[in-house]
């Protein structure tokens, strides 16, 4: 018996509806969706609680007329899914996607072969590759009883977030946090402290949060990266994002410390 994490090429994850009305994912011996031969089933990590996992990525998926399964985001899943099954379907989704880019050798142009369940090796001049995260370090910073929260413009939706972006080659996380902070705001911080990270699949991120307090200088904020972005009292704050993310996790924290 396998968990089957099924994802389609429109990023959708398979779910299979229970007599309760929750969901899951489908767990049986087969494969629940049609493959070809072209189909690449990944043998993933077990669940902690010890059930074997699969992974594919089919061109569709078909819902059956029954209404037994149904095609989710994978943020969506997030309210649907236990917290292990959504953390399972996020390495899942990343590995697939590790996978689909990762066809050919960059050295010789070679097709690559799997070598182990994380690792694929060029047959011709032998290159191991492994998946590789893009780490992104986000900071909540107050000043007194006001946050400073900013709208990015690759946001899909109204809500403000946190200062966020990559680390760069060569630096710390803390050098990352200082430096994007300084660019996107033009304000210096003090008193940095780690709050907790958390794997982010959207496709294959690991966010580091940080609080911080404000330290000096005038806000102005980077035209080319925020569109909008203020010092928001605690107590009128806008639309921030849904709780699946690391940067609610650090407000509301904050929230709860300062109440």
């Amino acid at each position: 018996m396998y968990y089957w994490f099924v994802f389609n090429n429109k990023g959708e994850l398979l779910l299979q509806k229970c007599e309760d009305g929750t969901f899951t994912i489908p767990y049986c011996e087969r494969v629940p969706v049609a493959t070809t031969p072209k189909t690449h089933i990944m043998n993933i990590s077990p669940m902690d609680s010890g059930e074997q996992v699969k992974a594919l990525q089919v061109d569709d998926v078909h819902i059956c007329a029954d209404g037994t399964f149904e095609g989710c985001g994978l943020r969506q899943s997030y309210y649907k899914l236990s917290r292990p099954l959504y953390l399972k379907a996020g390495k899942c989704h990343e590995l697939l996607y590790w996978d689909r880019n990762t066809q050919y050798c960059g050295v010789c142009g070679s097709p690559m072969e799997m070598d182990t369940d994380i690792s694929k090796k060029c047959p011709n001049c032998g290159k191991t590759i492994w998946p590789q995260l893009a780490t992104a370090i986000i900071v909540l910073i107050n000043r007194g009883d006001d946050l400073l929260l900013v709208h990015a413009k690759n946001f899909k939706t109204d809500f403000y977030g946190c200062i966020a972006g990559f680390v760069e080659t060569g630096e710390s996380l803390e050098e990352a946090v200082r430096r994007e902070v300084w660019e996107e705001t033009s304000i210096s911080i003090k008193n940095l402290r780690y709050f907790k990270s958390q794997p982010w699949p959207y496709p294959c991120g690991l966010m580091v949060g940080f609080f911080a307090e404000y330290d000096g200088g005038d806000l102005k904020l980077q035209e080319s990266e925020l569109s909008r972005g203020n010092w928001f009292n605690k107590n009128n704050l806008p639309t921030i994002p849904e709780k699946l993310s690391l940067a609610r996790m650090l407000i509301d924290k904050w929230l709860e410390e300062h109440e």
